[in-house]
C-alpha cells in the first residue's frame, strides 16, 4: 500500500495552508462588510497592494507597522500606523481612501489643503524584503558554513535543494552564456534568483509573515530591471558601447539620420522594461486568479446552501489546481528574470573580432 513521504506530507500541508489563509482572510475581512455588501473588487487589491499593517490569520487583527513621514515644514514625524487606524487623524496625518492617494498617508497644512508627504515609513511591502533578506543570507550563510565544516560531503535536505537551485541557475545559465565572465557576474545572478523566488514563495502565504504580493508590485519589478540595466551598461565592453551607437552597417543608416543608432539606443531601453513587466504581469495575474476564485463562495452564498456548497466545491479544488501551477510559476519566473539578465550581460560583453581570436588561441 502507497504510504506518504515526509516530502509529500510537507507538500499536502503546504497546498492547504496557501488555499486555508486565503480563505480564512477574505472571510474575515468579508465579516467587516456584511451589512453593507461585500466589494470584491475593493477587497481583492487591499490584499494585493501595500498596506500600513500587517494581516493576522483567522482574525480580523492587524499588526501595525511604523510609519515615517516628513512634512511640508521639514520635521520628520515617527509613529505607529495604528494611530491612524478607521481614519484617524494623528499630528496632521490620515490615510486617504480616495483619489491617487488611496491607501496613502496624507498631511493636511495649515490652510486645510491636502498634499503628500515624503514617506519612508516601514510598510507590509518593505517588511516582506526584510524579511526575504533575512532568509536568504540565513540560508546561504549557513551553507556556506556547513561546507567549511564537510570539505568532503554533499548537503542533504534544506541545503542539498538550495545547492541544487545553485548548480541548476549557475551550470546551465550563467557558465554556458558567460563564459569566462561568469564568476564574475555569478554573485548578482544568484542574488536576483534567490530574491525573486524567495518573494514568489513569501507572496503565496496571503497573511502573516507573508501577504506582501512583491513580485506583484511594479516598484519591485522596476528596481530589480533597473538593477539589471545598471549591470549590463556599466560593465559594457568599448565595443558594446560602439555598437550601440555607431554599429557596423551601412553609412546611409546611421549618417546623416541615425537610424540604427536610435533603433540600438531604443532597444537596449526596452530589455529591462520587458523584465520588468513579465515578471510583474505573471504574478500579479497568478494572485489575482487565486483570489477571485475563493471570493466566487461569498459572492454566491446570496444564492442559498446549495448554490454556495457548489460553487465552494469548484472554487477549492480549482483553486488548489491554481495553487500548484503557481508554486511551479513562483521558480519558472525566477528563472527566466536570471536566464533574461544573464543572455542582457553577455551581449555587453562582446569584444571586437581581433581579440576574439587572440582568446580562442
Amino acid at each position: 500500500m502507497y504510504k506518504l513521504t515526509n516530502i509529500n506530507k510537507r507538500f499536502i500541508i503546504l497546498l492547504v495552508m496557501l488555499l486555508v489563509f486565503p480563505l480564512t482572510t477574505l472571510q474575515a475581512s468579508s465579516h467587516a462588510d456584511e451589512e453593507e455588501g461585500l466589494n470584491v473588487k475593493e477587497l481583492i487589491f487591499h490584499h494585493l497592494l501595500d498596506s500600513y499593517e500587517w494581516e493576522l490569520p483567522c482574525t480580523e487583527a492587524k499588526l501595525p507597522l511604523p510609519i515615517i513621514v516628513r512634512d511640508y515644514q521639514g520635521e520628520w514625524h515617527i509613529f505607529s500606523s495604528a494611530r491612524l487606524a478607521h481614519g484617524a487623524e494623528y499630528e496632521g496625518f490620515t490615510i486617504t481612501h480616495e483619489g491617487d492617494n488611496s491607501g496613502k498617508v496624507v498631511g493636511i497644512d495649515a490652510d486645510g489643503n491636502e498634499y503628500r508627504p515624503l514617506d519612508f515609513s516601514i510598510t507590509k511591502n518593505v517588511s516582506e524584503i526584510m524579511l526575504a533578506t533575512v532568509i536568504i543570507l540565513t540560508l546561504l550563510l549557513s551553507l556556506a558554513r556547513w561546507y567549511k565544516k564537510n570539505p568532503n560531503k554533499a548537503p542533504r535536505k534544506l541545503f542539498g535543494g538550495v545547492e541544487l537551485l545553485i548548480e541548476m541557475v549557475y551550470v546551465e545559465v550563467i557558465k554556458p552564456i558567460l563564459g569566462a565572465d561568469a564568476k564574475r557576474f555569478a554573485p548578482y545572478l544568484l542574488t536576483i534568483f534567490f530574491f525573486i523566488f524567495t518573494i514568489n514563495l513569501i507572496g503565496m502565504v496571503t497573511v502573516f509573515p507573508g501577504g506582501a504580493n512583491l513580485s506583484g508590485n511594479i516598484a519591485v519589478t522596476l528596481v530589480l530591471a533597473l538593477l539589471t540595466f545598471l549591470v549590463v551598461n556599466i560593465f559594457g565592453t568599448k565595443h558594446y558601447w560602439k555598437d550601440l551607437f555607431w554599429p557596423e552597417v551601412p553609412m546611409f543608416m546611421k549618417f546623416p539620420l541615425p537610424i540604427m543608432p536610435v533603433i540600438e539606443v531604443f532597444g537596449a531601453l526596452t530589455k529591462p522594461v520587458a523584465l520588468m513587466i513579465r515578471l510583474f504581469a505573471n504574478m500579479m495575474g497568478g494572485h489575482m486568479i487565486t483570489l477571485v476564485l475563493i471570493s466566487l463562495i461569498f459572492i454566491f452564498a446570496a444564492l442559498g446552501q446549495a448554490v454556495q456548497t457548489g460553487t465552494a466545491v469548484f472554487s477549492i479544488l480549482f483553486a488548489l489546481f491554481m495553487g500548484v501551477l503557481h508554486l511551479l510559476i513562483c521558480l519558472i519566473q525566477a528563472y527566466v528574470f536570471t536566464m533574461l539578465s544573464t543572455i542582457f550581460i553577455g551581449l555587453a560583453q562582446i569584444h571586437g573580432h581581433k581579440q576574439e581570436h587572440k582568446e580562442k588561441k
